[in-house]
Parts: structure tokens; sequence; C-alpha cells
């Protein structure tokens, strides 16, 4: 097996300060990988920023020593297997401070007896205090806690899945905020609080809440296009592109790709066995978000194949409006399905649904409705399925991401768009897939844009001419808007701002 080698700080900052193709180039010619092809740099190609920004609290709480209230909270929330414990762990082993790692795990009135257990092989110095203790709430744990966190050195306490704690204690939000209040901040600790339930971890500091201005927010994305693109060794950009569509930037999916395996060769491994990465994730996802749910995940499968209106989810479904109406609240609150609605300078109600992540959207229409002929070993119906159609799906899965970029980009390209969505009718008459605006609803339009993500034919004149004439429909459409084409397959006319696959990906390196 080879060796992984470390990489310096300087080497890695070196790096980092490099163009985006050079890079790609570097990790190509560089990277060490293990005996199977999956890539071992992980940490060279993304995170950085976020160990960082995780170093920098830790800093502050050091620095802070001797002061009265040393302590510093740190709410760190992302999707589920988006890598967020594995980020928190390996930051605790690179800065070598003593620490202390729980995670929640519905247990009940195991909890309690877990903390502890946690707290006595844990790397503080007074661990062994917990020996033995059997706090009867979560004050008496979290005052042991006080009791155990040295004063002369920063330490690291995690608490990981902090929302099932919240539901299963009405009071612990309480507690949680009057320990660290009274004790716990007088204490030189970065006490990291982690949750998947998005949702849940936003309100545990809004306004209202026990914990409100207690704990300072930090979110953990997916990889992204750049990241993905670098991490599976994609052999160019649109390679990298489909490769996010897949996988949505998850690690965990990201890390059984083999270094410059083809979207394909990827696939037929993975569907291969019914206990893949990229069949169960979505599923343990789904169990764990909405575990008695059963309406809102039938919602969910309907968005995922393609229906985006309420109507038509409601008749595919046949279920009551007020029915749907929850359910749909329920996946946006919990950020798993988008809610957009067409920009323009009037207000509008005609409002679309879509699957918020990429890989999810992908499982619920291409792996989800046929895990039974995976189950039977015959993944290469599924396989032939997904050959057959991904063009398609993909012409549609492309646009939130053009979408973010047009938003990262529209700076560089001389354009003021802080807001990038799309415009449609409710007869769909009208279909424009980039509109730029100052902002909702718009008083001005800063651009208009089509995306023609073919395999073969370019973007050419009669797709810009047709832009145009839906784009003079838009409700405060001027002429000279500036026009912007997004193509796969290169250009055959002249829009104001032409993107390809590289300039997409481009827009996630730019400083």
């Amino acid at each position: 097996m080879t060796e992984t080698r470390p990489i310096s700080p300087a080497l890695r900052h070196a790096f980092m300060r490099l163009s985006f193709m050079r890079r790609l180039l570097l990790i190509v010619l560089f990277s060490v990988s293990n005996e199977d092809g999956r890539c071992t740099l992980a940490e060279f190609i993304g995170r950085e920023q976020e160990l960082s920004e995780l170093g920098e609290h830790l800093e502050r709480v050091a620095g802070a020593i001797g002061e009265a209230k040393p302590g510093r909270c740190l709410l760190l929330r992302g999707r589920r297997r988006v890598g967020k414990s594995r980020l928190v762990e390996q930051f605790a082993e690179r800065t070598g401070a003593v620490s202390m790692y729980f995670t929640a795990s519905r247990s009940g009135s195991r909890e309690l007896e877990l903390f502890v257990e946690e707290g006595a092989t844990s790397s503080l110095p007074s661990a062994a205090t917990f020996a033995g203790q059997h706090p009867l709430d979560w004050e008496a744990a979290l005052r042991l806690l006080a009791q155990v966190l040295p004063d002369d050195q920063a330490s690291i306490v995690v608490i990981d899945e902090v929302p099932y704690l919240i539901e299963g204690d009405s009071t612990f939000e309480a507690t949680l905020q009057k320990m660290w209040d009274r004790v716990l901040s007088a204490k030189p600790v970065l006490l990291v609080l982690v949750g998947s339930d998005v949702s849940m971890m936003e309100a545990l500091s809004s306004h209202g809440r026990p914990f409100f201005q207690r704990g300072l927010e930090m979110v953990v994305p997916a990889l992204s296009p750049v990241e993905t693109m670098a991490f599976v060794g994609a052999k160019d950009a649109s390679a990298g592109l489909d490769a996010y569509l897949v996988t949505g930037g998850l690690p965990l999916l990201c890390d059984e790709w083999r270094q410059g395996t083809s979207l394909l060769k990827f696939l037929t491994s993975q569907l291969r066995s019914s206990t893949s990465p990229l069949i169960v994730s979505a599923e343990r996802v789904l169990a764990a978000e909405f575990p008695s749910e059963v309406q809102a995940r039938d919602v969910l499968s309907v968005i995922g194949h393609g229906e985006r209106t309420f109507t038509k989810i409601q008749t595919r479904l046949a279920i009551a409006q007020g029915s749907l109406a929850r359910s749909l609240e329920l996946l946006v609150t919990k950020g798993v399905v988008a809610k957009e609605l067409p920009l323009s300078k009037s207000a509008s109600k005609e409002s679309r649904y879509r699957v918020a992540d990429s890989y999810l959207r992908f499982w619920l229409y291409f792996i989800g409705p046929y895990l039974d002929e995976i189950e039977r070993g015959r993944s290469d119906l599924v396989t032939k399925r997904i050959v057959a159609n991904f063009s398609v799906w993909r012409g549609k899965a492309i646009e939130p991401i053009v979408r973010e970029a047009m938003m990262r980009l529209a700076p560089i390209c001389g354009v003021k768009a802080p807001v990038v969505g799309g415009y449609w009718t409710r007869t769909n008459d009208v279909e424009v897939d980039i509109v730029g605006a100052d902002r909702v609803p718009a008083k001005q339009l800063e651009l208009v844009g089509s995306i023609k993500w073919r395999d073969t034919q370019p973007f050419a004149g009669k797709d810009l001419g047709e832009l145009l004439v839906s784009a003079s429909r838009i409700p405060g459409y001027v002429s000279g808007v500036p026009t912007v084409g997004v193509s796969r397959t290169g250009f055959s006319a002249s829009p104001d701002i032409a993107l390809g696959p590289e300039e997409l990906v481009e827009a996630w390196s730019s400083k």
C-alpha cells in the first residue's frame, strides 16, 4: 500500500493560491492514491476554509485564558452525510487540544449514562472524575463537565446531534443556556454543538429561544463543484459537473469514486451492491429526517420524479390540499425542498418546487423507484435506464447550479445581479432559464439567459433569438439587458456573456 506523505502548511497555502486549472493539474500530477485508486488527499483539496475558521475560534479561546468568560460556543450545522463530524474530529486531532466528543443517539434515559462514559474516556486532564458518576439530569451532567474542564489550557467539547437531545428533553435548551451562562463559559472551552436538522439548529439561536445570542453560527457545506471535480479526478469540467450532479458533493460518495473513473463505471460499481453508499445514503437521510412523516416522503418522491407545481403534485398523489400544504411546508422548512417563484418586476404566486440536494434529486429519479430491481440482482436495468435518460435529466438538474454560479460570476462579468432565478408563467408558454435582478421583486432586471446543456449541438443563433423573444415578455424587461448563454458544447452565436463547463466550475474557485 502506498504511504501518504504529510503536506506542510506552507505548501498547502501555496497550493490554494494557484489558479483553478493549475490546481487541478497539480492534483493529477502529484496526488497520492491508495491501492484501490481512491483519493487520499481529501484534506488537501477541501475543508481548508472550515478548518481555518475552527482554528480561529480556538485561538480566541486560548487568548482569553484568565478572563472572566473565555469560553466560546459554536453552533455548527449542515445537511446529513456532509462530513460535519469528520471535520470536527479532524480539527481536534490536528490541534492536539484536550477534548471530549459526545454523540447523542436518541437513547432516552441512557443518554446521560453515555455522556458520562464519553467523558471518562476523553483526553480531558481530569477525565477520571467522570468515573462512577450518575447525574440525574442534564444540569448535573453539564455541571460535572465544568468541573472537569481545565482552567489553564484551551479545550474542545463537541456535542453531536444536538437536535436529538432537544427532541428527547423539553428542558434541554433552557438547561444548556443556564449552565453555559453560569459555569461553562467561565472555562477556556470551545463548545461545538453539531446538528444535521438544519431548521432546528437555526432555531436554536433565534430570538425568543433560551440560547439566543449565546453561540456563533457556522455552516458546513457540501464539497463545491471545483472540489468535487478535483476529488474524483474528472478529465474535464463537464465530467466534473456530472460527478457533482450525481454525488451532490457529499464527501462519502466522492470518496467511493476512484480517481479518473468515468461516470458510467462509478455507477456500475455502486449499483452492483444494494449496500453501497450511493444507494443507502439517501435512505438513511430520509429515515432520519422523516422517521414518521410518510406523506412528506411521498410528496418528496413525486417532486424528485419531476412534478414541480402544487396542482400536479396534488393530482399525482390524490391528497387533500391542506395535507399537501403541510407536507410541503415541512419539506421546505427542513431544507430538503426549495420553493421558487418567478423573478421579475411583478410579484407572483406561481410557485415551483424542486429537491434542493443534487444527490437526493438523482436518487429519487433514478434509484429510489427501482430498489427492487437492485435487490434482485438486476442493477443492469437501472444502469441502462440512467444511460438512456441521463442527458434529459441533466438538462434540468444543472439549472440551479448554473444560477448559483451566475451569482458568483456576475461581478466578474461586470454585471450587478445579487439575485438570480428564472421566470415562467402558469401555462409555461414563457420560460426563461436565468433572470438576474437587484432584488425580489425586481426593481431592475440585470440579465437574462438561456441554458442549453446538450450533448452535441452548440448554443446557436436560434437559441439566442428564442431567449430574446421570451425575455421580452418578462415584466420589467427592457431592450439592452445583457444576455447570458450557457452551453455544454460551445457556441455558434454570441450572447453578451458565454459560459461553458469550465467557466461554471471556475465560479467556485474565484475569490
